[in-house]
């Protein structure tokens, strides 16, 4: 713990008993969780940040067993203690229920800088059709307008290879919702081509729309 402490890896402004430092081998990855993919160059740029200043937010896990935990959210954070070889992380041991853990994953991720709008539709799409929110319910849960909601999860009604194109930056958010009102799955493939070989803006997406 000392050696811990000495790294930086226990934040200055939380008190962190002996209780809060978990073994990372006794914490089990989260089933629920909302991301698919992590970004190598994100986790680098975290695993550098803990060396020089230590973990900022302890991970969150509930008690599943006798000395066995479940992550709910800090996935990343708990790669990169496992890349330092650093033995036990500050965490946060929080008493939750499947439907609990869900929500405060798909919660704390919505509010992440670097997801696409892809990985915010389909945590939209969970919160309602599993945690049984309505729209306007969610709205006021995540301090998000029911509009911005109801125009993520539209997206989710494109053409998988268009959503793919959104997730991977070819195309934004904004040419996504211009082809949403078309019913045509070949022809939203052909505007999104389109888009792609002739660099095409929003505006000039929505003249061939």
């Amino acid at each position: 713990i000392s050696a811990i402490r000495s790294a930086g890896a226990i934040p200055r402004l939380v008190d962190v008993g002996d209780d809060y430092l978990i073994d990372v081998s006794k914490i089990d990855v989260n089933p629920f969780q909302p991301r698919s993919t992590f970004d190598k160059e994100k986790l680098d740029e975290l695993i550098t940040s803990i060396k020089n200043i230590g973990l900022i937010q302890p991970v969150t896990v509930k008690n599943i067993s006798k000395n066995k935990f479940q992550l709910i959210s800090g996935e990343r954070r708990l790669k990169a203690f496992k890349e330092l070889k650093i033995k036990k992380i500050p965490s946060y041991v929080r008493n939750a229920d499947d439907n609990e853990s869900l929500e405060m994953a798909l919660v704390e991720n919505i509010h992440r800088q670097d997801l696409d709008s892809i990985e915010i539709a389909i945590s939209y799409k969970r919160l309602i059709d599993e945690i049984k929110l309505t729209q306007e319910e969610l709205s006021l849960k995540i301090g998000k307008k029911r509009s911005t909601i109801s125009n993520y999860l539209r997206l989710l009604k494109l053409n998988p290879i268009i959503q793919s194109g959104i997730k991977d930056g070819f195309i934004s958010m904004g040419h996504g919702r211009a082809m949403i009102n078309i019913d045509d799955e070949k022809m939203q493939i052909n505007i999104y081509e389109k888009i792609i070989s002739k660099n095409l803006s929003v505006r000039n997406t929505e003249k061939p729309v």
